[in-house]
């Protein structure tokens, strides 16, 4: 008997953990953290649903935190098994990991000081001890290699286009005919995304699990490079600093990548950018390493073969080598994280450059409710930073070009290569979102799905 037990990223879109079960054998895909609001981060305590010994093995799609940042608790509350992933993602994972157990040790450090927590005194998930032990467990695999997770399973890893290193899952069951085939898309890219591959076509299944993350909307069309242009040559002309929130990891690096090809073509003159994150920093020095994983078509059209390395992209990872930035008066280029202005160094740029008019703040990407880049971007005139409210001269100017998620075009493109799955599954999206992509696959492809809630198990042997 085979089964799927989904314990995450259903009916919402974090906590990534779905549970195959073959002969006897375990394997979970994705060890994701919930994320969000109350009710959803909370199932971070829950016992797992099987005990985490018994789990042969994690195959992991890629190193974002609603995919991977269970994993040293999983281990702290027993797992031995190998952590298969992509060669990039592993190398990538410390960075993510060890940056949420600080976030979870500094969660704890807060719940303590405002007295609330239903632990006494307030305890982090995970620390950076659990961290080392599930970083030894770690197993790097080539793509387009099968492996074998456990007895009776093999899998191989596709370039999902979505991040540095991350794949969707093709995985074979042994059974008494033929194999049972089953597709974990993971997270699936974007069509012509600035730096990274196109999604490879899925190979025929039996079984589809399939992300929803945008499944009920399309992305507005749009040219990042254009975009990218016209806000660096307005902060320019103001005379004054572009200031860019970013992700430390795959935004930040896009954003260069953008830059240093305009600069290439000529259409931007050669200004500073500064890279003022420590963690971005060592990401920058990972993707360089992983330069297969690139599609740096824009670039070498201008002959560049290196596009993430320039004598104008400068490296902040040290404090004072951040301070040090706030000499430049302009025009120069800071990147700086956190991607929404809640953290990170980009708050002491703001605090210095927003009433300053000749700044230019550039917004790219997603802003959620309650945070300062939302604020910002809503018109705020004074934004709380440090204890203080500073007063918002700068202009502010978007950028939307550059999400990491397929739409439910490109999803409907992507699933439409292959031929019709005897199950499909949506997952890792909102009800409306999932609900929109089940009604557009219906339509378009003539497809059948189901939508499974947290908990819910499926025999998927016949």
């Amino acid at each position: 008997m085979s089964t799927i037990r989904f314990l995450g990223a259903a009916g919402t879109v974090s906590g990534s953990r779905h549970l195959l079960e073959h002969d006897g054998k375990r394997v979970l895909v994705d060890c994701g953290l919930f994320q969000g609001e109350k009710g959803l981060r909370l199932r971070n305590w829950d016992r797992f649903a099987v005990p985490p010994d018994s789990i042969d093995a994690v195959v992991l799609t890629h190193g974002h935190i609603d995919h991977s940042g269970w994993l040293p608790r999983l281990v702290r509350e027993g797992f031995r098994g190998p952590i298969l992933t992509s060669r990039a993602t592993a190398d990538l994972l410390g960075l993510l990991l060890y940056d949420s157990a600080k976030c979870q040790d500094e969660d704890a450090e807060y719940a303590n000081r405002k007295g609330y927590s239903r632990h006494q005194p307030a305890l982090p998930l995970y620390d950076e001890k659990d961290v080392d032990r599930a970083l030894r467990l770690v197993r790097p695999v080539d793509r387009e290699t099968w492996f074998p997770p456990a007895k009776e399973i093999r899998c191989r890893f596709h370039d999902a286009g979505h991040m540095l290193g991350s794949s969707f899952v093709e995985m074979e069951l042994a059974t008494s005919a033929e194999p049972l085939r089953i597709v974990f898309s993971g997270d699936v890219g974007r069509y012509d995304a600035p730096l990274y591959n196109d999604p490879v076509p899925p190979p025929p299944c039996d079984i589809l699990v399939c992300e929803s993350t945008y499944g009920d909307r399309d992305h507005t069309p749009s040219r990042p490079l254009d975009e990218l242009e016209a806000a660096t040559k307005e902060a320019i002309a103001r005379g004054g600093m572009l200031l860019v929130a970013s992700f430390a990891i795959g935004r930040c690096q896009q954003l260069v990548y953008l830059l240093r090809t305009l600069m290439a073509a000529g259409r931007l003159p050669e200004i500073p950018v500064w890279i003022d994150s420590p963690m971005a920093v060592e990401a920058t020095e990972v993707f360089r390493r992983h330069v297969e994983e690139h599609d740096f078509t824009e670039a070498r059209m201008q002959g560049v073969a290196d596009s993430l390395a320039s004598p104008w992209v400068r490296m902040a990872k040290t404090a004072d080598e951040s301070k040090a930035i706030n000499a430049h008066a302009g025009p120069g280029i800071v990147i700086a994280s956190s991607g929404m202005m809640n953290g990170g160094r980009i708050l002491h740029h703001l605090a210095r450059r927003l009433p300053d008019p000749k700044t230019t703040v550039l917004v790219a990407g997603f802003q959620a409710i309650g945070t300062r880049g939302r604020s910002l971007v809503d018109g705020a005139r004074f934004l709380h930073i440090h204890g203080r409210d500073i007063e918002v001269r700068a202009a502010v100017r978007r950028v939307d070009a550059l999400s990491g998620h397929a739409d439910r075009h490109e999803l409907s493109r992507w699933l439409g290569s292959m031929p019709t799955p005897r199950r499909t599954f949506l997952v890792h999206g909102e009800p409306a979102a999932a609900r929109g992509l089940a009604d557009h696959l219906r339509t378009t492809l003539g497809w059948e799905t189901t939508i499974p809630a947290i908990g819910d198990a499926f025999d998927i042997s016949s």
